[in-house]
């Protein structure tokens, strides 16, 4: 588990009910279990940082005061500089809880010259945890020193300080930990951590249901990308959609509005010449290539190849229509094109399942049901456990991620498993899957694998359609979804 994923999770498991407190409860509960383990009541020293991880040593704090402890706390930050109110609550209470009936003392230290090696038997690193960033501060960097040279048996909580949560490495230096107690998973740092650095590892659990990682949420609003400030035009990502016929023009300009919604800088149709000027008509942001007259043949292969050269992901399907040249055209393309792709709506009912397994870059398929019958020869039951079990077994078999439409949205990816429950029975007006594949292949062109793309444009989509519904009710349109879809971001 990343430090990302964590932070996610934390947001997600808010979002279900659990206040973040609950969790710094549980986690300084758990750590105060872990000490207590392994030494009868002692001297014990907290040296306690500004974030989070320094909430989880105020709460270890009182329950230690409470098994007999003698604890010192050491607040390595002015209070006022305390970051969560999660934190600043439970350091209030020690202030509260410090009038002398208890073994319980308190410091302010403003600088390193006011740290000194103490009498402790026991430390508690609650500096840092994963909120490592670069090379380390003044007094912290004072702080590591101080507990890496006292004879005391050391404990950090959830990552020593100093150590990068994501790769294990040390760039500066880090506390040498005997013990550390880490919360709801492992990070995936302590696993390739060196052993001098990390001791015996607990991981406690602190009340963060399983859901909270399957369902999407609002945390995972913190997985998109920021746009770096001297980026220019093109490099936020440039998507291709390729369909649309003499039938069908609304749904590859959705698809490309969509893409354009999620934050991509281009958003280029290759679609047949009859259909091209009205797909103009509809927004001057897109830019239109023509194919042939009435629907996609073979002989546009190599002109959407080369339409395709510059491009970050591709949307294939929406409104191609079904006639047996546009298949062999698109059969041929997936034989060609390697590039990150989204395969939706009438490509799915055309392309050669084969084909998906040799494509060596991103590919996610949204199918609904029947599409997905149609696809893999399967019916899916009503059941969601088991509609589960048979989405995760034909993404294993075509090696491709699925997002499977629905009630609730499943998306696998191979053992890899999120559920969306966002979206409302208005979305069942046309166009809202055009909507969804556009999102995704935006999300692919902006550097998002294919499995995150796939759940985040899940959940934009579905979130944008309950905001137009507090407006419209049921009566609204794919083109009223679309301007909920920034707001969707926040």
């Amino acid at each position: 588990m990343t430090p990302k994923d964590m932070m996610v999770i934390d947001a997600n498991t808010e979002a279900l009910g659990i206040p973040r407190a609950s969790l710094m409860e549980n986690a300084g509960h758990s750590l105060a279990e872990i000490i207590s383990g392994i030494s009868k009541p002692c001297k014990i020293s907290i040296y306690a940082g500004n974030g989070g991880n320094g909430g989880d040593g105020f709460v270890a704090a009182r329950y230690l005061l409470n098994k007999g402890f003698e604890v010192n706390v050491y607040l390595l930050a002015h209070p006022s500089q305390i970051k969560s109110t999660e934190s600043r609550t439970n350091w209030e209470v020690l202030q509260k809880i410090n009038l002398g009936l208890n073994d319980l003392k308190i410091s302010v230290l403003k600088d390193s010259s006011d740290l000194h090696i103490t009498d402790s038997d026991v430390i508690i690193d609650a500096l840092l945890g994963t909120g490592i960033e670069g090379k380390l501060r003044e007094p912290i960097s004072s702080a590591i020193d101080v507990i890496n040279n006292s004879p005391a048996i050391k404990v950090a909580v959830d990552v020593p300080s100093g150590l990068d949560p994501l790769t294990g490495k040390v760039f500066d230096k880090a506390v040498k930990a005997d013990v550390t107690v880490t919360f709801h998973k492992i990070k995936i740092g302590l696993k390739d951590a060196k052993k001098e650095y990390v001791g015996n590892i607990h991981v406690c659990d602190i009340g963060i249901p399983n859901e909270a990682e399957i369902f999407t949420g609002p945390g995972d609003l913190l997985r998109f990308n920021n746009r770096k400030e001297w980026s220019h035009k093109g490099q936020n990502g440039k998507v291709l959609v390729i369909g649309g016929s003499k039938d069908y023009s609304g749904a590859p300009a959705i698809a490309a509005l969509s893409s354009l919604k999620s934050g991509v800088d281009l958003a280029i149709l290759s679609t047949p010449s009859n259909v091209s000027n009205i797909i103009r008509s509809y927004s001057p942001d897109l830019i239109v290539k023509n194919l042939s007259e009435d629907y996609i043949k073979l002989k546009d292969v190599d002109k959407i190849l080369e339409f395709s050269k510059d491009i970050g992901s591709l949307v294939i399907g929406c409104g191609m229509g079904l006639e047996d040249d546009t298949g062999t055209a698109l059969n041929q393309l997936l034989d060609k094109i390697q590039k990150p792709m989204v395969i939706d709506a009438d490509a799915l009912k055309l392309i050669d399942i084969d084909l998906i397994r040799k494509i060596r870059s991103e590919v996610v398929l949204t199918p609904h049901a029947n599409e997905f019958k149609d696809l893999f020869g399967i019916m899916t039951s009503n059941k969601l456990e088991d509609k589960i079990q048979t989405v995760l077994k034909a993404s294993k078999s075509c090696d491709a991620t699925i997002l499977m439409k629905g009630l609730v949205d499943i998306i696998a990816s191979n053992d890899r498993l999120k559920l969306n429950f966002t979206g409302n029975p208005g979305m069942t007006v046309g166009g809202t899957g055009d909507c969804l594949a556009g999102l995704v292949g935006g999300l692919l062109a902006q550097g998002h694998e294919g499995y995150e793309a796939a759940f985040l444009g899940a959940y934009i989509n579905g979130r944008a359609g309950d905001l137009a519904i507090l407006k419209y009710g049921y009566n609204f349109t794919t083109s009223d979804l679309l301007k909920f879809i920034p707001d969707s971001y926040k």
